[in-house]
């Protein structure tokens, strides 16, 4: 046996502060932590628009991380009533919601038809495999990217959790002042209710997903317009909901 020096993903507490007060805690790659905020507090409703995220302060601790965030005054009270009970787990987003009104939450108006050849999908899985350079080097990471409409890919985050590479991803689309409608999200896990939840709350009308989808996920995905595909690999997607907007191919 030779002995060889490995790579190992960081996993740590990141632990959410609201104007002085414990929300919830995530375990998370500690990287890319201000976008992690955003499109987290985003995607969970406590905030509407990234201007009610009046400040991000991280804090580091010795057994991890607080986000120290400062909310607008119309936002204050949001916490207490969406605050989670249970520490959130890098497995499922949903651990911890103590409220089943909350278990599946989409976005009031119905998402853009946006049209999409099928070849941008393929694209865009073949190139995020390129793109992961934590992946590359741990084999223990998710990664989410944004792309245009031809596949293309503009932004990449990536974390040990599916759910917090998406929130990052979201988060930095925002700050980027990227169009989310004119674009899509290709991950590299399963399609889970709440990646999709996420995604169109996040006003991104296509998700593409290296894996399957679970049955809420493509009531969820039909209800709110948005166009879903798993299996996304070089040579084939199944699209589970959103089928008519597929141009040039099956």
């Amino acid at each position: 046996m030779i002995a060889t020096q490995e790579c190992v993903a960081q996993e740590v507490a990141v632990s959410f502060e609201i104007d002085g007060t414990p929300h919830v805690v995530m375990l998370a790659t500690p990287a890319d932590l201000e976008d992690f905020a955003l499109g987290f507090c985003l995607t969970e409703g406590l905030i509407d628009a990234p201007a009610d995220l009046l400040g991000c302060e991280i804090r580091l601790r010795e057994k991890g991380v607080v986000l120290a965030l400062h909310f607008a005054p119309r936002c204050a009270s949001r916490a207490d009533a969406r605050r989670r009970n249970l520490v959130g787990r890098t497995g499922c987003g949903l651990c911890g919601t103590d409220d089943l009104d909350r278990v599946v939450r989409l976005p009031e108006q119905a998402l853009p038809s946006t049209p999409i050849r099928a070849g941008a999908l393929e694209r865009s899985m073949r190139e995020l495999g390129l793109r992961q350079p934590l992946g590359q080097e741990t084999g223990a990471t998710h990664a989410a990217a944004f792309c245009d409409l031809a596949g293309r890919i503009l932004l990449v985050r990536e974390d040990v959790g599916r759910h917090n590479a998406l929130d990052k991803l979201i988060g930095a689309l925002l700050r980027a002042e990227l169009a989310p409608a004119e674009g899509f999200v290709a991950v590299t896990s399963r399609a889970s209710v709440e990646m999709v939840q996420k995604a169109a709350l996040a006003g991104i009308p296509i998700l593409a997903a290296v894996s399957a989808p679970t049955q809420l996920a493509i009531q969820c995905a039909r209800e709110a317009n948005l166009l879903l595909a798993g299996f996304v690999r070089e040579d084939r997607a199944t699209i589970y909901a959103g089928a008519a907007r597929l141009r040039g191919g099956d």
